[in-house]
């Protein structure tokens, strides 16, 4: 993989579980900036700890005033889900629009997008040319996510057209680690006896990616930044269902076999073709097993 060494770095959302860990993997080799209001003070510490200068900013605000010097790259994680559409138009559009504006002179400029933004279609393996939707409001569950998420992608293609600022759009699936993610989730739903919650059209399935390869692929998805912008799925390797992950979880936890509540009220699939991806990064070096059972390994230590 490619590696980042002496760039000037601007990152948002560092205080959330991805942009985090990104930050600080990146901060021995780069001088890394994390712009956060930055209200937990123990999650500033943490990374000024790993060498990133943090700077707080209110993203809803959109005031950069507080930014010194210029940026050779932008990492954009920052995401707003207080569920006000108002409020999360302005922090995760506006303010997009206004950070590209603010560092228009950065070599590439990265847009962590979702998968959330594709029309639901059932078991289709989903392209980046595949109709948008909205696929949470209609279960009740962040009910601004796929708007704003669709919204910030076109506010993130025009920034990248008027600043000829080499933008990529990065179509994040189901990310994870040893302490967070959506198998975290189902990792603690299972050690209790709960049965997991998975849409009617079973199975399930979604590509979840690994932080080592989310952190490993970035050089490579700022290298395809382009004008128009680059838009990828940015998804595991591999198509899993919650009914597979949670039967390998289940293994390790010393529970009984994993339980479903087979729902219409939940996420339906979203399952993406890397093909596009693949050609930009190469392939995932952690496979969801191998990922999922250091996770158990990390939380039953």
């Amino acid at each position: 993989m490619e590696h980042l060494s002496g760039e000037r770095i601007l990152i948002t959302g560092a205080t959330g579980q991805v942009g985090g860990p990104v930050a600080t993997a990146l901060a021995p080799d780069n001088d890394v900036v994390a712009i956060a209001r930055f209200g937990d003070a123990a999650a500033r510490d943490r990374l000024e700890t790993a060498g990133v200068t943090c700077v707080p900013v209110d993203f809803e605000a959109a005031d950069f005033d507080a930014l010194a010097g210029d940026f050779d790259v932008v990492l954009h994680f920052a995401v707003a889900k207080t569920n006000d559409f108002d409020r999360d138009l302005r922090a995760n559009v506006e303010a997009l629009g206004f950070l590209m504006d603010r560092c228009a002179s950065a070599r590439a400029f990265l847009h962590c997008s979702s998968t959330a933004v594709y029309e639901p279609d059932g078991h289709h393996r989903f392209v980046e040319t595949d109709p948008l939707g909205d696929n949470h409001r209609a279960f009740g569950f962040m009910p601004t996510y796929s708007i704003s998420k669709i919204a910030a992608e076109a506010m993130a293609r025009y920034g990248a057209r008027a600043h000829n600022l080499p933008t990529t759009i990065a179509r994040l699936s189901v990310p994870y680690g040893d302490t967070f993610g959506w198998p975290l989730f189902h990792w603690h739903m299972l050690s209790r006896g709960h049965a997991v919650p998975v849409h009617a059209d079973a199975p399930s399935e979604y590509n979840p990616i690994h932080l080592d390869d989310i952190v490993g692929q970035i050089p490579a998805l700022l290298g395809a930044a382009s004008v128009p912008a680059t838009i990828v799925n940015w998804a595991g390797d591999d198509v899993v269902s919650i009914e597979e992950w949670c039967a390998f979880l289940a293994e390790r936890t010393g529970s009984p076999a994993a339980q479903f509540a087979p729902t219409e009220n939940t996420i339906a699939s979203v399952a993406c073709d890397v093909t596009k991806r693949l050609a930009i990064t190469g392939p995932c070096t952690v496979g969801w097993k191998d990922g999922l059972a250091r996770m158990a390994a990390a939380l039953s230590a």
